[in-house]
């Protein structure tokens, strides 16, 4: 999965980062996700677990036919699954993607992301016709997977795609948390927010959700187009204003018709769009944490999850994350060293500079510059896209800053990307197929161990 992993696996503590990170990634693969939460009892009796109390069960014999809808950096992948489940029981389907894989019966097309695209729009126009074309007896698979609202663009009104393009970027650049991109993103689309479940009305809607989001709330996972929507016009202008964005004239002038009463609100809890609609989250960044656990445990070191739900400016969080690793070091402090400790979560980064990189190239350098021995960190992002780079994230130890300036001048310019390029650092492993969001690794030696 790691491209060029023996140059990058230069020490037993490097080697046991890049573990981690793999085997994460592979147990949050669509694939490996649907085989353990969807099954068929019987031919007719389609179950669902999703990690609750609650198995969803549903009759097929009450269904004239089965489509899959969605999107997603994973959706093509979730469609796989699905085949591999259901086979002939699916009559079609449409699901929109970056990453594209083939497929029996439902129509892969693709998008872009992080930014919408033309092709983006027009295949999302084929996924919104069939949802237009389901009827009462038709149950609808929602394949829906972080990267969808980009990947899924629908501009509504006379928001053009241009102007999609203009507010995304500058949302992703102002360190906006997701759910705030998410608020402004819906108010502008003709599916996100509720809306696919809309279009898709009577069918009886099963969304199966692979959770990118800290918290895992369906509505704010690519954008919720098959959830009810709590966000409003004015929450959009609020985000706005709050990070001082200026937007295209039609942005603007649709948020304010429709802070205005002008144009109706996405859908809320009330709406009957969602009275045949069920909701599953059957994968989030614990998944991926639980199996990079399992490996620190196997090969003898002290795991801890720090959390799955870590947050803000990627430099920031880094420093924190080195702190507690130091204090293990030192005290035995949580835990006793050899350790591991691990995070999720969506950092952030606002954007000054002009440089690339992204939350975990930012997140490694920034850690980098505070190490001093015995403690590596690995931070990735599971898809293995970060920001807008070939990269996934970055491996970094003791030995890849030497000199700080030069470090904090390309954390300064946002230009990591590049600083770790040249010293050998990055993690590249092409599309993964999973999207859980980011996985950090920080392994922690026990003081012989670093000795040595």
């Amino acid at each position: 999965m790691i491209q060029d992993r023996n140059r990058l696996a230069t020490t037993d503590a490097r080697d046991l980062a890049l573990d981690c990170v793999e085997a994460g990634i592979a147990a949050g693969h669509p694939r490996q996700v649907i085989r353990e939460s969807v099954s068929l009892e019987g031919r007719d009796r389609l179950r669902v677990a999703d990690g609750t109390d609650d198995l969803a069960q549903y009759d097929l014999t009450q269904y004239d036919e089965i489509t899959v809808l969605g999107g997603g950096n994973a959706a093509a992948h979730v469609a796989v699954a699905l085949e591999d489940v259901l086979g002939d029981r699916i009559d079609g389907g449409v699901v929109v993607t970056d990453d594209p894989v083939e497929t029996d019966r439902i129509a892969v097309l693709e998008g872009d992301h992080p930014v919408p695209s033309e092709r983006g729009v027009e295949s999302t126009r084929e996924l919104l016709a069939a949802a237009d074309a389901a009827g009462e007896r038709t149950l609808v698979l929602a394949a829906i997977t972080g990267g969808g609202s980009a990947l899924m663009p629908a501009p509504a009104g006379d928001v053009s795609l241009e102007d999609l393009r203009t507010v995304t970027t500058a949302l992703l650049e102002s360190g906006a948390d997701i759910r705030e991109i998410n608020a402004v993103r819906k108010h502008c689309s003709a599916l996100k927010g509720g809306q696919l479940a809309r279009r898709a009305a009577p069918a009886t809607v099963v969304s199966l959700l692979l959770s990118d989001v800290v918290g895992n709330d369906p509505s704010v996972i690519a954008s919720g187009p098959t959830v009810p929507d709590g966000s409003t016009y004015a929450d959009a202008i609020a985000v706005l204003e709050r990070y001082e964005i200026d937007v295209p004239g039609a942005v603007a002038d649709r948020l304010e018709r429709g802070d205005g009463g002008d144009i109706p609100e996405t859908p809320g809890e009330e709406d009957p769009a969602f009275d045949a609609v069920s909701t599953h989250v059957v994968a989030d960044g614990m998944t991926v944490l639980e199996a990079a656990r399992d490996v620190a445990v196997d090969r003898g070191y002290e795991p801890l999850v720090l959390s799955s739900r870590v947050r803000g400016e990627a430099r920031e969080a880094a420093t924190t994350h080195v702190a507690v690793a130091e204090e293990v070091l030192a005290t035995g402090v949580p835990l006793s060293p050899p350790a591991v400790l691990l995070s999720g979560g969506e950092t952030t980064v606002t954007v000054t500079g002009d440089g690339s990189g992204g939350p975990n190239q930012e997140f490694a350098t920034s850690a980098a510059i505070e190490l001093t021995g015995g403690i590596t960190v690995a931070a990735v992002d599971t898809d293995g896209i970060d920001g807008a780079t070939d990269a996934a994230g970055a491996l970094v130890d003791e030995t890849t800053v030497d000199e700080r300036a030069t470090a904090r001048a390309a954390l300064r310019h946002n230009d990591v990307s590049p600083y770790l390029a040249e010293r050998g650092e990055l993690i590249r492993t092409g599309a993964t197929g999973t999207n859980l969001n980011d996985l950090r690794v920080v392994v922690v030696e026990s003081a012989s161990t670093s000795d040595d």
